[in-house]
């Protein structure tokens, strides 16, 4: 019987899934200098972002998985939306407004990279069929507790996961040039925002570019 409902299937035409290709996971800053209103933008950026087409249509192809963590002090990460499989429109559309209903998993304080990256590593052993493993990490300031963004960094280049970022600037670029000498792997990039009004634009920006990377 069950061998006779799967033959229906086939002969219905039931599309194959689609490999992975990227799993990507979106590690948010939510340290203390973050405020109430500053953590609005950041959900509602990443909602309105996932609602753009030219991205919707990026993460289905590729069957993108997608995750987003938030961190701050050394003892501080969380889990807020587990792995998701971007497979239709509607599964790009369910994955928006979770983002925008996520609640703030803690109250913040310092600001403890290394310790979040780490942390992020720890979540692809639940998505090895993904092609790329991939970390963003945004942030509004750099590491001030637990010093230990190096040798995070070098685990993963050693276990082949990526690390691009989002530095949310007030003034200059001393945040942006943080990310960029210390904690993005070779070949990543940091998207700049000015601000936190400027984060929904940047976020877009940022995952249209690396979704669509030449394959290495």
């Amino acid at each position: 019987m069950i061998r006779a409902y799967a033959l229906a299937l086939v002969l219905a035409g039931a599309p194959a899934a689609r490999a992975c290709e990227t799993a990507l996971l979106l590690a948010m800053d939510i340290s203390g200098s973050v405020d109430p209103g500053e953590y609005r933008l950041q959900v509602d950026g990443l909602a309105a972002a996932l609602q753009d087409p030219a991205l919707r249509d990026i993460l289905v192809q590729g069957s993108v998985a997608l995750m987003v963590t938030q961190w701050s002090n050394t003892e501080q990460q969380a889990v807020v939306l587990p792995w998701a499989r971007m497979q239709t429109a509607q599964d790009v559309e369910a994955f928006s407004q979770r983002a925008r209903a996520m609640p703030r998993a803690f109250r913040g304080t310092d600001t403890a990279v290394g310790a979040a990256l780490f942390h992020a590593l720890d979540q692809f052993a639940d998505v090895p069929e993904c092609r790329r493993k991939l970390i963003d990490m945004s942030a509004d300031g750099d590491e001030n507790v637990g010093f230990t963004v190096s040798r995070a960094r070098q685990a993963a280049i050693a276990q082949g996961v990526e690390v691009n970022a989002l530095a949310i600037e007030s003034m200059g670029l001393s945040i942006t040039n943080f990310y960029r000498r210390r904690v993005i792997t070779p070949g990543g990039f940091v998207e700049t925002a000015q601000g936190h009004l400027d984060y929904a634009r940047a976020i877009k920006s940022k995952m249209l570019r690396e979704l669509t990377k030449p394959a290495s």
